[in-house]
């Protein structure tokens, strides 16, 4: 029994999702699908989920909501149009947008409400289609397939009441098709995810039905090695374990979800990444553990967006709570932090830089100095942190030694390294500006 998610690319127009149907027919192990909202048809489209947020937000707003709404309307006539489905679906579709932005509910609750009409209404389309080419399928809304989560608008996390209760549903007959991205409180209230939460309602559902496999269809046949926007036809990934994944991801992988594979994870249900537009290619397929050989890097990821906040103080180490004191700094002001690398005098920690505003940076670096009394600290924007990442990384040895090899042949000053915290990855930081140049030599050091 398999369950298969199908991203935004993959039902983004009637052509795609014409596509998906002959993928879920072709496996009659594929019970359960879960669909995002339709996504960009070409590179200069919009995505639905983009649209309903100008919608929600002009109509909370008292603006002008109209002309997002007939946008919104449009898409999926032209979708029930182009598979010649019942003039009655795009009705009931219309009814349940309006009574969702005239419900008199409370700001946060119509927004999260509004958001999740994409996956909803796709999932409709979706159902009765393939109900129309003959498939035993149906339309199962998140309540009644028993995803309880948290009251957290726009961040919703997965209850564990829920996974126990969801197992019954292996019993129902037929293809079942989940809406993704939101799910429901005890209260009955709906709740999204954080954005591309999609793929944790496809995770949550392996997880709960106990499924063999877990497919996660997008528009790529494998996860690469590489950022393929950086390094021209990289290798591709044909197995990685959890960790892996999930360093990868964290780190600028765009395929997943960075939360996606936690239930999956925890119920040890494999994942295969497939390829919509070519569901025959192998696909990468992520595990609880693989055989580890001398070649243990599985890829290289990479992301801009980073500050460095480094605090400096004679001797730091024997005074007892002082990275405490100064991390609790960052939690009083709402920041959380990525790395934190020290050495006896000295600490730096890796933020996000959208988390540090410069109001922020004033505050948390007046607060250091009041509080803390460091001999430095300063502040430094602009950087890119890069990953190498692969099981059994940090019991192989020269890792380390190639890896700066190849920051030097590609002249990138290495501003911090941090390894030994994961057993997987091994992180740098340097400008951002020299990240592509740094990418290419370390793919070239791994991979060729």
């Amino acid at each position: 029994m398999k369950v298969a998610k199908f991203g935004g690319s993959s039902v983004a127009n009637a052509t795609q999702i014409k596509k998906v149907a002959e993928i879920i027919k072709s496996d009659p192990e594929r019970k359960f699908i879960v669909v995002s909202a339709p996504g960009k048809r070409d590179s200069n489209d919009f995505k639905m989920t983009d649209m309903l947020i100008n919608m929600g937000t002009a109509y909370i707003n008292n603006e002008n909501y109209e002309e997002y709404y007939s946008i919104v309307l449009k898409r999926f006539k032209d979708i029930i149009d182009e598979l010649n489905l019942s003039s009655l679906l795009l009705e009931e579709i219309e009814r349940s947008i309006k009574q969702t932005l005239f419900e008199n509910v409370s700001n946060d609750v119509k927004m999260d409400s509004v958001k999740a009409i994409g996956e909803n209404n796709n999932a409709k389309i979706i159902s009765a289609y393939l109900s129309d080419i003959g498939l035993t399928a149906n339309y199962m809304n998140p309540k009644q397939a028993g995803i309880i989560v948290s009251d957290e608008p726009g961040n919703a996390q997965i209850l564990p009441e829920s996974l126990p209760k969801m197992y019954s549903l292996r019993e129902q007959e037929g293809i079942i098709v989940i809406p993704g991205f939101f799910g429901y409180t005890n209260k009955g209230k709906l709740v999204t995810f954080s954005r591309g939460g999609s793929d944790i309602t496809g995770s949550i559902v392996a997880a709960g039905v106990q499924a063999s496999l877990y497919e996660n269809f997008t528009d790529v046949n494998s996860v690469y090695t590489v950022n393929p926007n950086i390094v021209d036809n990289p290798k591709e990934i044909t197995e990685l374990t959890y960790k892996e994944m999930r360093e990868l991801s964290y780190a600028g992988f765009s395929v997943f979800h960075d939360e996606a594979l936690i239930p999956a994870i925890k119920a040890k249900i494999p994942v295969c990444i497939k390829n919509t537009n070519n569901p025959d290619a192998k696909g990468t397929l992520i595990l609880a553990e693989r055989e580890v050989n001398d070649k243990c890097v599985s890829g290289i990821a990479s992301d801009t967006g980073f500050c460095s906040l480094y605090v400096s103080k004679y001797l730091m180490n024997r005074e007892i709570g002082f990275g405490r004191k100064l991390l609790h700094i960052l939690e009083d002001e709402g920041i959380s932090f990525e790395h934190a690398p020290s050495g006896i005098d000295d600490m730096s920690v890796i933020i996000r830089e959208h988390r540090l505003t410069p109001e922020k940076e004033e505050l948390v670096i007046k607060r250091i100095n009041d509080e803390l009394h460091p001999d430095t600290v300063s502040l430094q924007r602009g950087i890119a942190v890069v990953m190498i990442v692969g099981e059994g990384l940090v019991k192989t040895v020269g890792v380390a030694h190639r890896a700066t090899s190849a920051f030097y042949n590609a002249n990138v000053n290495i501003e911090m390294i941090n390894q030994g915290s994961s057993e997987v990855s091994m992180m740098f930081g340097i400008q951002a500006v020299d990240m592509d140049k740094a990418i290419r030599s370390l793919y070239q050091a791994f991979f060729e």
